[in-house]
């Protein structure tokens, strides 16, 4: 029997196709730089091999503690040695990382019950000529045809009452978590996708176990049958402690904004009786409320309950969430997450105008639906709902609670418009004078904000402050500039998600870091192209051709990248030192969540540009 080295090596020298990783305080490896991974994942080419890695990594399991989700660093870090100590070639990592993640969560989703489970299935096992079925909102429609092998497992997975969703990539599996339909996930797919889907849905600790496709053509490809049936029809009690999982305080956050919990935590303020559609006295108040109660994803005022419970111990991470029982958080807390989103969805409101962006959650931008002034109206509407929430708040034995926190978001508001104030000033008159340090400022300004007064709100009302007000500023100055240079390097992308276009922050000249780095470094002739396009004298398209060909030239896509590892390990570093052991792990569940590279989408989920991606995002 395998079991897990007593002296595990966990600093394995990089080789050229391997990420470099070093490890902080606590044992947790940091990313030094990415490389491609294509090369390590393969799946082993025979039933044999891949049957001995299986069996290997259930006995290497049985020596982790349960207690908390890997991230997905600390499991390559695992895996490494894992691979190492079989003498077993790199190449597998990827598979490897797949099996020791399935039997960290076995036993656990054996123990949710199958009407509570989601099976996931991929569209390439259909058979790819002459497959009747179609794609809808909630992925591939199929008829129990037995034409394929989807039809059998679907089957049986029905009547033993799984919810059944047949898509790639799975961009609506985290949603359906959240909204408390599911508790456990049962999936297929190819590395690839297992590698960029469900690597969020474990590091919020949703139990999973996941049986990789032989390939990633996504034509007519194979698996090995047997692995699904070890789990599909398998139920066992809970044999030992609950691993610690988000998934609790996520759905405490959606739930705030559904009703009835909306209606009662945010009162209508003129009455029902004055309400209608059909009046123009109640048009500011309703769709101000229903702007807030819809679209998003409610990361903020998920980081404000997470942030209360971490500093209170933690203990939420353990509720069960197969019950729609209330996590008994204070309502002060709660009122409190909801004024953060508030003042976040004012502030999206006016930036649609400021920057004339057409959609927003994948639907016209308010502005665009009832014009610039009414929608002007309904951002400053719920300015004044978030401090009305505030002002409800109460916390015992502590007075200075809520004016603090009242004085942290004013200034949150403060330091926002001093950063959009700052990117439409020099929109207003682009030169080459824009230096990194100054792109970044703004960075730090526009979005570090929102992070800190939703963490700090949430602390401040599970105490005071004194040990963690320094802390909270600088770790969420890091976290935001990481955060938004990632949106820079999305935006040359694309997000046909959101309908987002491929450059649109560089067509609308905006102050970007990518654009800082190239003026930098750029030579003669490559500033006069920077110029040109500065002056907008060609035609848009033409402007962002030759923007990519400079920031191409000047490398400032990998800079921005390396700058993005810098923001995390600092990040990183500032967490490492923070007590209680809770509210350390949740920091660094933030820096995973929040600067985490997106992969680029697959040519199925490009196709689906429908979907919207309700993987943990801030995004929106």
């Amino acid at each position: 029997m395998s079991t897990v080295p007593q002296n595990v090596n966990l600093e394995n020298q990089p080789s050229d196709s391997q990420e470099a990783t070093t490890e902080n305080a606590n044992g947790r490896p940091r990313k030094r730089k990415r490389r491609s991974t294509s090369h390590l994942k393969m799946v082993p080419e025979t039933l044999d091999l891949r049957e001995e890695i299986k069996s290997a990594a259930e006995n290497y399991v049985r020596s982790m503690s349960k207690d908390r989700p890997y991230s997905k660093d600390e499991l390559e870090k695992l895996t490494r040695d894992f691979l190492v100590h079989h003498d077993w070639p790199e190449k597998y990592l990827g598979f490897a990382m797949v099996l020791l993640g399935n039997f960290f969560w076995k036993q656990q989703l054996m123990a949710i019950p199958f009407e509570r489970r989601l099976l996931l299935l991929p569209h390439c096992l259909k058979h790819a000529e002459g497959c009747p079925a179609d794609y809808d909102e909630f992925g591939l429609d199929c008829e129990t045809c037995g034409a394929c092998s989807i039809a059998d497992y679907k089957v049986k997975a029905e009547q033993l009452g799984y919810k059944v969703l047949v898509a790639e990539g799975s961009p609506i599996v985290l949603k359906i978590i959240v909204d408390g339909y599911v508790d456990g996930i049962l999936g297929v797919a190819c590395l690839n996708v297992l590698e960029k889907a469900i690597d969020k849905i474990l590091l919020a600790g949703v139990p999973s176990y996941a049986v990789p496709l032989h390939s990633g053509d996504c034509k007519n490809t194979s698996l090995d049958e047997a692995w699904v049936w070890d789990v599909l029809d398998k139920y066992e009690p809970l044999p030992q402690e609950k691993t610690a999982s988000y998934v609790p305080l996520m759905r405490e956050a959606k739930q705030l904004f559904d009703a009835p919990h909306f209606d009662e935590l945010v009162p209508l303020s003129r009455g029902k009786e004055s309400h209608s559609e059909q009046s123009f006295l109640s048009k500011t108040e309703l769709v101000s409320r229903d702007w807030l109660a819809t679209g998003g994803k409610r990361f903020r005022p998920f980081i404000t309950l997470a942030a209360w419970d971490a500093r209170n111990g933690g203990d939420l991470t353990k509720a069960d969430t197969s019950t729609s029982e209330s996590l008994g958080i204070p309502v002060s807390v709660k009122k409190a997450a909801i004024a953060i989103e508030a003042f976040h969805k004012a502030s999206l409101v006016h930036d649609d105008i400021q920057d004339d962006d057409q959609y927003r959650y994948g639907e016209e931008t308010l502005h665009l639906q009832h014009g610039i002034g009414q929608a002007i109206n309904f951002g400053d509407y719920l300015i004044g709902e978030g401090y009305r929430l505030l002002a409800q708040c109460h916390v015992e034995n502590d007075p200075a609670a809520v004016g603090d926190i009242v004085q942290k978001m004013s200034l949150a508001h403060i330091k926002l418009c001093e950063g959009q104030g700052a990117e439409m000033s020099w929109t207003a008159a682009p030169s080459l004078e824009l230096t990194p340090i100054d792109a970044m400022q703004i960075y730090a300004l526009k979005t570090s904000p929102a992070f800190e007064a939703a963490l700090y709100s949430g602390l401040r009302l599970a105490g005071p402050m004194d040990e963690y007000e320094s802390m909270v500023a600088m770790f969420c100055r890091h976290v935001g500039v990481g955060f938004q240079i990632l949106n820079d390097l999305k935006d040359w992308r694309g997000d046909v998600r959101n309908k987002v276009i491929i450059g649109q922050d560089a067509m609308a000249l905006r102050p970007t870091l990518l654009l800082a780095l190239a003026i930098k470094v750029a030579n003669k002739e490559q500033r006069q192209i920077l110029q040109s396009v500065l002056d907008g004298d060609d035609n848009p398209l033409h402007r962002l051709e030759q923007l990519k060909l400079v920031f191409e030239q000047t490398d400032v896509f990998s800079k921005a990248e390396a700058l993005v590892d810098k923001s995390r390990e600092r990040a990183e570093a500032i967490a490492d030192e923070v007590e209680p052991e809770s509210l350390r792990r949740f920091l660094y569940f933030l820096v995973d969540t929040v600067i985490a590279p997106e992969e680029e989408m697959t040519p199925l989920e490009v196709q689906q540009n429908g979907l919207v991606d309700l993987t943990i995002s801030v995004s929106s």
